[in-house]
This record gives C-alpha cells, structure tokens and sequence, in this order.
C-alpha cells in the first residue's frame, strides 16, 4: 500500500469498513522513523474510533479480524456491575456475573453509572478489542524500543463513552488478562495510552498479579494494555556492571599479554608465522579486546552526548560484537578442517579469505543496520519506571533480534555441532587406542574446554538468563572471562612448546595446515 494512500485514508476521517481495511495495512507500514506515515494522525484516527461509534453511527458491533467493537445502550439507574468478554477472536460480549467467567474480561462497577445520573438517564457505551499487529502503532517512542518492552500479544482493549471524559473513578474499573507465564526477569505492567506524550502511562492504574492473568484497576477510560518488560533493580544491575567491569578489565589484561606474546614468538619461531591457527587465535584476541574496551567506554560514558555521537558508538559497539562473533565461527569453520575433514583440504590465501569474512561482513551488516537509524539510546527501567541503565545501543529492536540474537544463535549452533564432532572423535580415538597413557581422557576434555573458549561457549549461556538471576550473574562472571580463557588456552600450546603426545590438543589444533601458501 503506497504511503500517500495510508495518509489519504487516516486523514480522511472515514470510519467505514473501507478504510478501516486500508488503515490496517497502515500498521505494519508506520514506522516511528518515517515521518511521511505521519504515526500521531493514525494514533489519533483510533482514539477518535470509539467516539465516532458512539455519537455518529448505529452500529452496534464491528467485526473485523484486527478489530472487534460492541456498542452498547445502558441505563444510568443500573444497580449492578457490568461484566463483558473480551477474547481477542470474539466481539466483546456481555456476561452474567453468576456465569462462569471468561479469562479476559471487563467489570465496569456500578458506581461508574451512578456517577453519570445526574448527566444524563443512558450512555453509549464503546468497547474495543484492537489488534496493532507488528508495526509500530501505539509502540510507544521509549518505552518498547528502547528498553526491549513489547505490547503483550499485541492487543489493546479501549473503553470510551463518547467525547464525555471518564477520569477519577472512585471504584476503579477492573480490566482481566489471560497470559502464560512470563520469564521470572520480566514483569507485566498494567498501562494506558497518554495521546499528549505519544507513549504508555500508568497514572491511574495499578497491577494485580495472579496465576496465568493479571488484573489492571483503573480510575479513567481510555485504550488500556499490559507491557512486559524486563526488570532489573538498580542495585542487582550495579552487580553485574561491577562483575562485567572487573571481567573485562581481567580479559583486555590476559588478552593484550596474549597478542604480545604471540609478537614475540613469531620472532623465535618461524613455523609461527606460516601456520594459520595462531593467526586465527590472534584475530579473535584483537576483536574481543576491542569489544571489551568499546563495551567498557560505553559504561562509563553512558548516552552523553549528541545523538549523532550516541549513533556512533553504537555502531562501533555493535560492529566489534559482530567481529567477535564471526571469529568465533571461524575458529569452529577452522576446527572443522583440521579435525573432522583433515585431508584434501586447500586454499589459496587462506588467512586473507578469512579476514575478509571476519573483518568484512561484520561491517556490511552495520553498515546496513546504520542505514535504518536502529541506533540510539537504550535504557532499562526497574518496576517504578526509574532508568536503571543507559547506554547507545539498539533503539529497534527488530534489528536487534535479526543481526545480534539471530546472527549468534546461527554461530552457536554450529560452533556447537562441530565442538560435538571433535569431541566424539576425541574420545572414540582414545578409548580404542591400544595401550592409551592414563590421563589421556583428562587431556580430551581440557582440549574440548580450550576449543570451547574459542568457539564462544560462554556466549551461549544468554540462553539460560530467563532462568533468573542467578544465571544472569553466571554469564556476566563467565562470558567477560573469556579473554582469560583464551590466554590459557593459547600459552598451553605455544609457551612453552609442547608435544603433540603431551598437549592432548593435536587432533583440533596441530594437526596439519590448511593452506600450506
């Protein structure tokens, strides 16, 4: 759908089923960087929706699949609360407070329509379950893209009387959601749509926890939703970022000995500087040295400074992250040469080829993520909405997820596979060797923890964080380590020399070169 159709449309003011088909198709098309979708209008066209409903037209229901409506006449001199269904497939219904009663669902108390008597003897009364897709309306421009916070299933549930404002209830209207568990390291928050900040507020409401549905009592009406976000107190992340601090610190040390290590060796061993598995060790170094110096720069400077100067230090964070990751790969790609395939195995320029791919793609991905302006500021806020952390990181987190969470997850599982391949050779070769030394399976499984450090198995403890935060403090501990893992692993095989008997890591590392030019 062209962009200046979607803006014909929102600025059209119609409601018919028309252009209601036509502004769905808007939602996944606005984006909060493109200013032509012009997003505050079609904000505007949802909240006028219900008034429109409830002044201008007989309709009673509306059921559309991203939208269902029921309008509905009550009298003031309802003596009762007013209970109605709200399941996302189905139009809002009423129900019976005796019957049994559906997981989602609305109470309107009584009180509410005793305090409209005096104005007038019926109310039209609007409720709307709204389907906002994966777009970016009613996202919110802080909350969601900055500190990882998202809609729950993507539904809004709006309550509206007309233009008549309904604030200050003195029995607060209860809004019931149904949901599955949540990871213990995030929180559901009840929340409404502030249209003078563009963005979620919660003035007004409070949060009721219970077992698979949470409760929101609310004083006004309005479009109401639950956020889930994640939580971290102030206090547990100063922790990690004293633990991440001290780590990296301890990495950037080890892994600067590393790489002059490696300087002065090459002096004194000339199959140093022919081989290709060193250099590749060395690549890794250097770009987790960097990251480790980007990350900890980012720390102490936080988001100061200009957004251009945020943008930056962003993309530069995020590029010396995806180096880290590539070479991490590589080493298993490398790994994989030496250990599973080992013959008939040669290229041309080896280690440039490599480069290229380590060096090269991970700046082709920045430089096309930059191009969508995915980075900003990035907070993370605690239960009271207090910043808890700031840092110039993803401000979308579509991009995120694809380039970081995705991108890993693709060299994980193969580094993963091919650490499970050396592995089971390792120990089917020693376990039917005649007359094997005594030790030997010790050896097999510190070279299957040496590689591991390369491969960047402390990166894939992330997958546990949603356990809580003790796994949260074990991967900030471990994965800022892993300069000192790499450090030993590379002294254990080059200083001082040893043995491929005695070293226990020949099958993976010493085996053969795989470029010999």
């Amino acid at each position: 759908m062209p962009r200046n159709v979607c803006l014909g449309v929102v600025n059209s003011g119609s409601y018919d089923s028309f252009y209601l088909n036509d502004t769905a198709k808007c939602f996944t098309e606005c984006t909060l960087k493109d200013d032509s979708c012009n997003l505050k209008n079609l904000q505007r066209y949802w909240l006028d929706y219900e008034t429109h409903l409830v002044e201008n037209s007989l309709t009673e229901i509306v059921n559309m699949s991203f939208v269902k409506t029921l309008v509905q006449n009550f009298s003031t001199d309802t003596s009762d609360d007013l209970y109605f269904s709200l399941t996302p497939s189905q139009i809002p219904r009423q129900v019976r407070e005796n019957e049994n009663k559906p997981p989602d669902r609305v109470r309107l108390p009584r009180s509410f329509f005793e305090s409209l008597r005096g104005k007038r003897s019926s109310v039209r009364l609007a409720i709307t379950v709204l389907d906002i897709g994966l777009g970016n309306l009613f996202k919110g421009s802080r909350i969601s893209l900055e500190d990882g916070s998202s809609v729950l299933n993507n539904h809004l549930v709006g309550l509206s009387v007309g233009r008549m404002p309904v604030t200050g209830l003195a029995e607060p209207l209860e809004i019931t959601f149904s949901h599955q568990r949540y990871p213990p390291n995030m929180t559901l928050s009840c929340v409404f749509w502030d249209a003078t900040k563009g963005d979620w507020a919660s003035k007004g409401c409070s949060t009721e926890h219970r077992a698979r549905r949470t409760v929101c009592h609310c004083d006004h009406l309005t479009f109401f939703t639950l956020l889930l976000r994640p939580i971290l107190d102030k206090a547990t992340v100063q922790v990690i970022t004293y633990i991440s601090q001290a780590g990296c610190g301890a990495s950037m040390f080890f892994l600067a000995f590393t790489i002059v290590l490696y300087t002065v060796l090459r002096f004194f061993r000339q199959k140093l500087k022919s081989e290709d598995t060193p250099k590749i060790h060395m690549a890794l170094s250097v770009s987790l040295f960097l990251l480790n110096l980007v990350f900890l720069i980012s720390l102490g400077n936080g988001s100061q400074g200009s957004d251009a100067a945020c943008w930056a230090r962003g993309a530069i964070f995020h590029y010396f992250l995806l180096c880290t990751f590539t070479w991490m790969g590589l080493e298993a790609f490398h790994t994989y040469l030496l250990a599973i395939k080992v013959f008939n195995t040669y290229f041309g320029h080896y280690f440039l080829k490599l480069s290229l791919v380590g060096w090269g793609l991970p700046a082709l991905m920045v430089i096309g993520t930059g191009s969508t302006n995915s980075y900003g500021r990035y907070t993370i806020q605690d239960e009271e909405n207090r910043t808890t952390l700031e840092l110039c990181w993803f401000r979308e987190k579509t991009a995120l997820y694809v380039t970081v969470h995705g991108y890993f997850l693709i060299i994980f599982l193969f580094s993963a596979t091919i650490l499970a391949l050396v592995a089971w050779k390792i120990f089917t070769l020693s376990s039917i060797a005649a007359g094997k030394e005594q030790g030997t399976n010790w050896k097999g499984v510190l070279t299957v923890l040496g590689l591991s450090s390369l491969m960047g198995w402390t990166w894939g403890l992330a997958i546990l964080t949603p356990l809580g935060l003790p796994t949260v403090y074990i991967f900030a501990l471990l994965n800022s380590l892993q300069g000192v893992f790499i450090f030993t692993w590379v002294t254990v095989l080059y200083f001082p020399r040893q043995s491929a008997s005695s070293s226990g890591a020949a099958p993976a590392d010493q085996t053969h070169s795989v470029s010999p030019g």
